[in-house]
């Protein structure tokens, strides 16, 4: 999947990853992008096309694909944490609202794009996962399930669209230097590096990305005995 003349659409790009995910879209020659936000006046970036859409409204996701029929790339980057521990009395209620962003949301574009993907020669799907896809740490362990369930429905996504023609690629990182992480004191990447990282692998047509050198050694850690999930992972160096 090429950049260049591309018609893109990117979820929660009114800030953070999302904006810089629309920016180096402009950058490496895609035709048009599509900054999609709960509020499409916060959208700022100049040259993009702000649509309205709440994933969690599946009312909007549907209109947002019928407005938006040329797309051939779709960035869903949307997504949100609360930290606290599992064993918090509003656990369950916080699991229920991330997941009903990071999973169902994620899902609702996806099944809402699929058909428009189709009719472009299949076109893409690049969904921000995370390391934690794999691991959980103590303030963080609800969010980390509602992306261990992303990554599999990334995974069931890919294996749906193969016949289509359609690229799924799954990007696992740690923390990125963005409003999400915000309060977090541990070392970040640059939203820069990471989208740029990103698109590269999605150019080179690759189905998975590991951003950073947390990820890549989670997931070479995974069939390790001990298993690297059987305890809190720490960031290299």
């Amino acid at each position: 999947m090429k950049l260049d003349n591309a018609i893109v659409f990117v979820t929660g790009a009114n800030r953070g990853l999302g904006e810089e995910f629309a920016r180096q879209a402009l950058a490496l020659g895609a035709r048009k992008v599509y900054a999609a936000a709960r509020d499409p006046g916060a959208v700022r970036l100049p040259g993009v096309v702000p649509v309205r859409l709440d994933v969690n409204d599946p009312a909007q996701v549907k209109e947002a694909a019928a407005a938006c029929g040329d797309v051939t790339l779709v960035v869903n980057n949307a997504g949100i944490a609360s930290p606290g521990s599992l064993l918090d009395d509003d656990s369950v209620a916080a699991l229920q609202r991330m997941m009903e962003t990071n999973v169902y949301g994620m899902l609702r574009v996806s099944q809402a794009f699929a058909p428009v993907l189709a009719k472009h020669h299949g076109g893409a799907f690049l969904n921000v996962l995370s390391v934690a896809s794999w691991i959980s740490t103590p303030g963080l362990a609800a969010y980390a399930a509602t992306k261990s369930a992303a990554w599999s429905v990334n995974n069931g996504l890919r294996i749906a669209l193969k016949e289509q023609g359609t690229q799924v690629l799954g990007l696992h990182v740690g923390f990125v230097d963005t409003e999400l992480t915000r309060g977090i004191d541990l070392p970040k990447l640059a939203p820069a590096d990471v989208v740029a990282r990103a698109y590269a692998a999605l150019e080179a047509g690759a189905q998975e990305v590991l951003i950073d050198e947390l990820s890549q050694d989670v997931k070479r850690g995974l069939s390790a005995d001990p298993g690297v999930y059987l305890d809190v992972v720490r960031r290299p160096g």
